[in-house]
């Protein structure tokens, strides 16, 4: 099943919002199943590019300026060697959700209920929504 993620974090002063696609072996039936199947794609995406690092990473003027859109220039080097723990990711994501540190949108309507069956359809488009703390203090 292919459909698209889009991810927006409150805090980030910069409003780029672009839509990564994804594709899933089967259709989730539940939010829960949805969370822990984004975040497995994702940690095997991760571990995918550990492996496949180069050692001498370069960049051409063509990608500097692609980046520089963006608001970041980097190598996309990973700069941990080890691997995540996909159960301690899932449990993680899950916890967050509950906590309300995230929403998800599903064709522009809130899903909150993580049991509750969710309808998907192909190239439907998702909206994960990161909430960022205040830090500060009162004086």
């Amino acid at each position: 099943m292919k459909f698209y993620v889009t991810v927006k974090s409150l805090g980030k002063r910069k409003n780029v919002l672009t839509k990564q696609e994804m594709e899933l072996p089967t259709i989730p039936a539940t939010l829960r199943e949805l969370i822990t199947a984004v975040v497995t794609l994702n940690v095997e995406q991760l571990s995918d590019q550990q492996k496949n690092m180069d050692w001498f990473p370069l960049l051409t003027g063509a990608e500097i300026e692609e980046r520089s859109e963006t608001g970041k220039v980097g190598f996309g080097a990973v700069y941990h060697e080890q691997l995540p723990d996909l159960a301690k990711a899932k449990d993680t994501a899950i916890v967050a959700f509950e906590d309300g540190l995230y929403k998800v949108f599903i064709r522009e309507e809130e899903v909150s209920q993580l049991d509750a069956p969710l309808t998907l359809r192909e190239e439907d488009e998702l909206v994960f929504i990161r909430f960022t703390m205040l830090a500060g203090r009162l004086w």
